[in-house]
């Protein structure tokens, strides 16, 4: 059995997953300002992610003797088909929704990955922690306007939200399958997950997006900032934590795209949706500094 991660060990990967949520937070604003559709979208996140970290892996030697870990290379494949698939439903929720609905769904991954974790893995959580996160997960509900969502709903709007649950699902079973082939060799990992990609969409992508204009500095941002960058913090901090801390820290993600659809777009919060927000902060701060019910107890 691998030893537990020291204290310093696990406060450096809260502090990578930390910085990896803010980033990711402010995925829609990219997708949506390059203009391309979910697969086109996608397609070039993996490209030009996989193209950043095959020429920093080169350099820095991270890729020797990658062809020999046959365990790595075949579970890399399969979580990345399963992470790129999350990527597109994702992608075309949003576009049927709107960003910050879409993400705040979305984070129905962190349950899946608690519900995996307990059922293939063994791995156990702590009644208190349980509940944090679903205090958390009940923040991003209210953060949805669930009621103002429900008297809007159209066919299209409702399909959104079901690749959006759909893209939940294979994001949790995606993140939980890295976060226990990645603890060596996170970097790898994630440079074969963005080639899986490109080679699954490469015959799907639109030929619309081939003239110039700013759409390139949005999409190359996807690229080296949403899939080179978060995904090598995310996956170097994974097998370092426990599902429930990445569960409840995911929950920075969306109150990251709530901010920044209001500051950019201009969508204003209701009051449930600054409860929810409220909501998701206690939720956080609850499971990562160990309060218990009547006492707060320091994190051991």
């Amino acid at each position: 059995m691998a030893p537990l991660p020291g204290r310093d060990e696990s406060r450096a990967a809260l502090f990578q997953l930390l910085v990896a949520e803010l980033l990711i937070g402010s995925v829609g604003v990219f997708v949506h300002e390059s203009g391309q559709d979910a697969v086109t979208a996608v397609f070039y996140r993996c490209l030009f992610g996989g193209l950043f970290l095959l020429v920093l892996g080169l350099a820095r030697g991270y890729l020797r003797g990658l062809w020999q870990d046959r365990t790595l290379l075949r579970g890399a494949v399969f979580s990345g088909i399963l992470l790129v698939l999350n990527w597109v439903a994702l992608f075309a929720g949003m576009a049927r929704s709107s960003i910050g609905v879409a993400t705040l769904v979305y984070h129905f991954f962190p349950f899946v990955m608690l519900i995996l974790a307990a059922l293939l893995q063994g791995e156990r959580t702590h009644p208190v922690d349980l509940a944090w996160t679903l205090l958390g997960f009940f923040g991003v509900v209210c953060s949805a306007n669930p009621a103002k969502l429900w008297h809007d709903a159209d066919t299209s709007y409702l399909i959104g939200i079901g690749l959006t649950l759909l893209g939940a699902v294979l994001c949790g079973a995606s993140l939980l399958m890295s976060r226990q082939i990645g603890r060596e060799r996170p970097f790898a990992l994630v440079m074969i997950q963005c080639w899986v990609g490109v080679l699954m969409l490469a015959g799907f992508s639109s030929s619309g997006v081939f003239h110039l204009g700013t759409h390139w500095l949005w999409l190359v941002g996807l690229g080296v900032i949403h899939s080179g960058i978060v995904y090598m913090l995310f996956y170097s901090s994974y097998p370092r934590l426990p599902v429930v801390t990445i569960a409840v820290v995911a929950f920075v993600y969306p109150l990251v795209t709530l901010l920044l659809d209001y500051l950019i777009y201009g969508h204003r919060l209701e009051p449930v949706q600054l409860v929810g927000l409220g909501l998701i902060v206690v939720g956080t701060l609850g499971v990562n500094l160990k309060w218990r019910f009547g006492r707060r107890v320091a994190a051991t």
